[in-house]
This record gives C-alpha cells, structure tokens and sequence, in this order.
C-alpha cells in the first residue's frame, strides 16, 4: 500500500461549516508558524469558578462595616467635643503652645480676635485646623501692603526698585503676573460680585507677607501643640494612633453621648477641657500579648516533691549557718564584757 495514500491522522474532524474551514485558512495564512509539521497545544487548566460567598461569610462582613462604622462614629463625637472645647474654652492654652505672640494679640481685648477650629483632610479620622479672625464689628479695616501701596507709575515705585536691585524687583513683578494668570482675580480692581471679594480674600489669606499677603492661612493643630493635662489630648491621641489611655476610657461612654440639654454639653466641654493632675496620662495595656514577650516568657510549672525537700533542706541550713554566726559574734563581746567587770 502506498503510504502517501493514507488519510493523515490529526485528532480532529474536519468540519463541514465553510465559514470555519474559511476562518481556519485565513488563519493558517496569517499566521507561518502554522505550518506543516507544526502542532497546536491545547491547555487541559480548565478555568476554577467564582465560589459565592455563603451566608456565614456575609454576615460576617455585615457585622465588621457595623462595628467599623461605630468606632467612627464614636471617634467623631469625641473629636467634636475637642473642637468645641478648643473654640470656647482652652483657646488661649493652645495658642500660647502654638504661638505666644498670637496668643498675646488674641488675649487683648482691643484687638477682637477670633480663633475659629475646624476639620480638614481627605481621609478619616479628620485633622483639626485652626485660624485667626479680625471683628470689625461691621466697620471694616484697611490692610496696608507694599503692593496696593505702590502704585506702578509712582516715585515711590522707583526709590522701590533701587532699594531692593534689579533682578529682586522684577522677581516680585512676575510672582504677581503668575498669581493674576492663576487666579485672575489679585486685585480690588477685579472685584465685581460677592464671590469675587471672597476669592480675593481667601487668596490674601494664603499668600505670605513678603509677596502682599496676610499670610494667615488654616494651619494644622499638632498634638505637640494641646496641653497633655487635659482629655482632649488622649481623644487626639486616640484618633491618630488608636490607643486610648485610662482617663478617656472613662469617660468616653459619657462623651460619645449626644447632648440632649444644653447643661448636658456644658458639662462635657467642661470634662473634656479640665485639667488634670497627671501630667504624663496612662496608657491601657493591650489584651494580647505580642508574641516576642510571649517567647520571652518562661514556662516555671509545678515543682516536684524532690525538689521541694531539696528546697526546705537548704532553707533550715541556711538558717542554722545564720543562727552559728550570729552566736559566735555575741561570745568575743559577752567575755570582754565579764574581763571589764573583774
């Protein structure tokens, strides 16, 4: 029998479908490693389905986002609390810690400043930030700046630019044409509607004092910056880092209440504000303990009869060997004393 006559065996059927036997050519066309002699692999991993979670695993996840979205409720009250107690009550600690020259302007009477603590931060917990206002009671102010003072076409201007050089002068010209491409709006001349005196000032508030800012932005309240003598430091604490000391916990069932009197709230400013007598507040031990003080640990167990009696024998040697010594020191002392009465 001729061999070139037998039917080459390949393990699959030919199809009779001309749309597949004409997908398969075009295939084999494009494609020239699929060629004579080449063998296409199949792979025998069959895809693993996507097991459904049970109920148990449902429930327990259900269980976690409760518990979760109770520990920041709570930790929220608690940092209300500081915020409102920081506003009302212990403004000027705080700002002697931050600032002692602020808070000496905040404590005048004259001045009618205002420091006013709010939230900020993208993520939770939240971080407190506070900022200094000015009351004019409605009367207003006038903020003297080198920028809006110095007019361009003025003397001044000149004698401006000889005092602080060339290069310094022209600085200071594009640091200001950069913020009016920014903003577009940097002036009381492009002030047209009540959003605009917003924008204008908030800008002021931002920019530093050498480029004709107030340089009075939100800035960051530390923890360095809150007296330890006080709660409000653990409920901070206890935001950033999850530990909570002795004293907060308790009294963080009472805090973590909503006020239902306004005697209610007053007294919880009040615990939150108090000083404490403690400087350095306790912190409360974990449950568990980490695994390297557990190998540190050593295992005593109970000891055995013999070593027992090993034990109780030593002990009344140790005592008789006491008792001998304390005997032979008090005969040299009585035979001196019957040679002094002879």
């Amino acid at each position: 029998m001729n061999p070139s006559s037998k039917a080459p065996v390949t393990g699959v059927r030919k199809s009779n479908n001309p749309v597949l036997s004409s997908a398969a050519h075009t295939q084999k066309s494009n494609n020239p490693r699929l060629g004579k002699g080449f063998k296409v692999r199949f792979s025998n991993n069959v895809e693993a389905k996507a097991v459904p979670p049970t109920r148990e695993d449902i429930s327990a996840l259900t269980i976690q986002r409760t518990w979760v979205s109770h520990l920041n409720k709570t930790t929220f009250r608690l940092l209300k609390r500081t915020v409102c107690a920081a506003e009302h009550c212990v403004t000027h600690e705080i700002m002697k810690k931050v600032s002692p020259l602020e808070a000496d302007l905040v404590k005048d009477p004259s001045m009618k400043c205002k420091v006013k603590f709010r939230f900020s931060g993208e993520t939770f917990p939240p971080f407190i930030v506070f900022k200094i206002f000015l009351h004019t009671e409605g009367h207003g102010y006038k903020y003297f700046s080198g920028k809006n003072m110095l007019k361009p076409s003025s003397k001044a201007a000149v004698d401006a630019s000889k005092i602080m050089g060339r290069k310094k002068f022209h600085d200071q010209i594009m640091e200001d044409e950069c913020l009016f491409q920014k903003f577009k709006i940097t002036d009381e001349l492009d002030i047209v509607t009540q959003k605009d005196y917003i924008q204008y000032s908030k800008l002021l508030d931002e920019t530093p004092a050498s480029s004709g800012g107030r340089n009075n932005c939100w800035r960051i309240l530390d923890l360095k910056n809150i007296p330890t003598t006080m709660i409000m430091y653990d409920i901070v604490d206890y935001a950033e880092s999850g530990v909570i000391s002795n004293r907060l916990q308790k009294e963080m069932k009472y805090l973590s209440q909503r006020p239902r009197t306004e005697e209610m709230r007053r007294d919880q400013l009040r615990i939150v504000s108090e000083v404490r007598h403690s400087s350095s507040p306790s912190m409360c031990q974990p449950l568990h303990r980490p695994y390297q003080q557990q190998s540190q640990v050593k295992h005593l167990g109970r000891r055995s009869k013999q070593a027992q009696m090993k034990v109780e024998k030593m002990r009344k040697a140790y005592k008789m060997a006491k008792e001998i010594n304390a005997s032979v020191g008090t005969e040299p002392q009585e035979q001196q004393v019957q040679k002094n009465n002879r």
